[in-house]
């Protein structure tokens, strides 16, 4: 089975102010990356247009109906300083629904080995019912929730690399044994949450690294910290909030990591998922802010799932 590729072109007409770190570009640069030879194997399918009540699997009805209220019909509005929203936005956001539910439905259903998704706007900081850090709704929570409600999957394990704490998907499932999170981040950085001894309801992992860390430090949490936990959860699906601005070239965190890092890291939790989940892995695009650091990894992260 092959390894499937979502985005769609409505991704782009999410606009942000010039120099905002979360562009248009980014995603381009994916798809300069996964048009090279080695990616010829990949399945390719265009985000469908998703249903909003599908966000409402982790965001209740108020704040959902709020954020469709302050989508603007021209320029660009704020939530806060900097998470935003243009006229595109609604369409992004619907069509990341779409493929957040395209790919849980073909991974569960086995028409494909794993998928990932190059979508925008990320997802991993939007509280239940608060926007934050770029993002409006949790995507990740939304693919567990979805995965429960549809398939009927009883633990669902969502890890989080990001140079940034999810600190959203961590609120949305503080208290839910069912899904497990786990973090391996900077600290302190924004948000300021992802302390170790941040548990939840012991359904939380939190693993923060310091700045100037790289592939040592965090080779050895995953090592010591997330991957035990993820392996002890038995998950029947493993979600990956795939952020790369851990990447030693990303501006806006000051770790180390590089391609190898994330290849690294993308075998071992499919590893988990062979003998746990049948090997269901989604993987959806959260952070990422060089376009060389990022394209790179990218490639690297995808071409590790392709050869599981």
């Amino acid at each position: 089975m092959p390894t499937l590729y979502i985005s769609h072109p409505a991704f782009l007409d999410h606009l942000m102010p010039t120099g905002h770190p979360e562009r248009p570009d980014r995603l381009r640069a994916i798809e300069r990356v996964l048009e090279g030879e080695r990616f010829m194997m990949l399945a390719r399918e265009s985000a469908p247009m998703g249903s909003i009540e599908t966000a409402l699997l982790a965001h209740p009805e108020a704040y959902v109906e709020e954020i469709h209220r302050a989508m603007p019909s021209e320029g660009i509005v704020h939530l806060d300083a900097d998470t935003l929203m243009s006229p595109g936005t609604w369409e992004a956001v619907l069509r990341a629904l779409g493929a957040i539910t395209q790919a849980v439905d073909e991974v569960m259903e086995r028409k494909v080995h794993n998928a990932f998704c190059g979508i925008r706007p990320p997802g991993h900081h939007a509280e239940a019912s608060k926007p934050m850090g770029f993002c409006l709704f949790n995507n990740a929570a939304i693919a567990a929730r979805y995965a429960q409600k549809k398939f009927g999957a009883e633990r669902v394990a969502i890890m989080d690399f990001d140079v940034h704490h999810g600190n959203g998907t961590q609120d949305i499932f503080w208290n839910d044994p069912t899904v497990f999170y786990g973090s391996t981040h900077q600290m302190p950085l924004y948000p300021g949450t992802g302390d170790a001894s941040e548990t939840g309801c012991g359904n939380i992992c939190n693993a923060p690294l310091a700045a100037g860390d790289g592939s040592a430090e965090f080779r050895e949490a995953m090592d010591i910290a997330i991957l035990p936990a993820i392996e002890r959860f038995e998950p029947d699906l493993i979600v990956i909030s795939a952020g790369f601005d851990a990447h030693t070239r990303d501006p806006l965190g000051g770790l180390h990591l590089t391609e190898a890092d994330y290849v690294w890291a993308t075998k071992k939790l499919m590893d988990i998922a062979n003998r746990h989940a049948e090997d269901r892995v989604v993987s959806l695009l959260e952070g990422g802010y060089d376009l060389q650091g990022l394209s790179q990894s990218v490639g690297g992260h995808v071409g590790a799932l392709m050869r599981g």
